[in-house]
């Protein structure tokens, strides 16, 4: 073989592992967490009365809601990581379909289950620090007592009898909710990896029976009534694939 066949081959050889080697490199890429909200498998769309009541007459509207994601974690074959001060209010109120919370690079493939908790655990909900998203002076507040409202709907209802204010505001610490989903639904997206999530809100309303936002218009200060609402909160969240 001459020389410059030789030279050739170790060429076509080097090319060929190193395009192994890149093809075998896990892919680190900063990680978007993406919640979209619907209702009863629909997209929200904010301040239009399309949805039904879901234990009564009339259709009903959501004109905000928002509402607290705490202590990330993610475990997997890889190891696990944890978020450090993963506090964050997820709101559905601007432009784009959906809120994300970003993750630093690492290798999505990593990892198989993803750890939170839905609204803000015991120990930080009785404290005023500020840490990630919790601040004393935002209207996730309680202005009664130290806590958070861990969800924040607020909307109307209309019916045969007119409009209806509906306020809904949850967060006791026994509403606190762990929760557990796969971390599969990856999808590369130029310079991050992509896991979406969708958030249906009509789950808070069907747990416990369909709830007649007519009969109960409200829910703030009650535990039982809030013990009814939180009720949804292990299937208002699921892996979108």
């Amino acid at each position: 073989m001459t020389r410059a066949k030789t030279l050739l081959a170790v060429t076509i050889l080097s090319a060929a592992l190193l395009w192994v080697f890149l093809e075998m490199k896990p892919a680190v890429k900063p990680i978007s967490l993406r919640f979209h909200a619907l209702v009863d498998g629909e997209p929200l769309v904010l301040d239009d009365m399309r949805y039904q009541n879901p234990g009564g007459d009339g259709q009903f509207k959501v004109r905000d809601f928002q509402f607290y994601l705490s202590n990330i974690r993610l475990t997997g074959p890889g190891g696990d990581y944890v978020l450090p001060d993963s506090y964050h209010l997820l709101r559905f109120d601007g432009d784009q379909p959906y809120t994300e919370i970003r993750l630093p690079a690492m290798d999505a493939s990593a990892f198989d289950a993803i750890h939170w908790g839905i609204g803000v655990d015991p120990e930080a909900n009785g404290t005023i620090k500020i840490t990630g998203d919790l601040d004393p002076n935002n209207r996730m507040a309680w202005n009664w007592q130290v806590g958070y409202k861990f969800i924040l709907f607020e909307g109307g209802l209309e019916d045969s009898e007119g409009f209806l204010p509906l306020v809904y505001h949850v967060g006791f610490d026994e509403n606190y909710t762990p929760q557990s989903l796969p971390f599969a639904a990856a999808a590369e997206s130029g310079e991050e990896t992509i896991v979406r999530f969708t958030v249906d809100i009509a789950a808070l309303f069907r747990a416990d029976g369909p709830l007649d936002m007519v009969t109960t218009p409200s829910v703030k200060f009650d535990r039982d009534d809030a013990a009814r609402i939180a009720a949804g909160f292990p299937n208002m969240i699921s892996a979108s694939q």
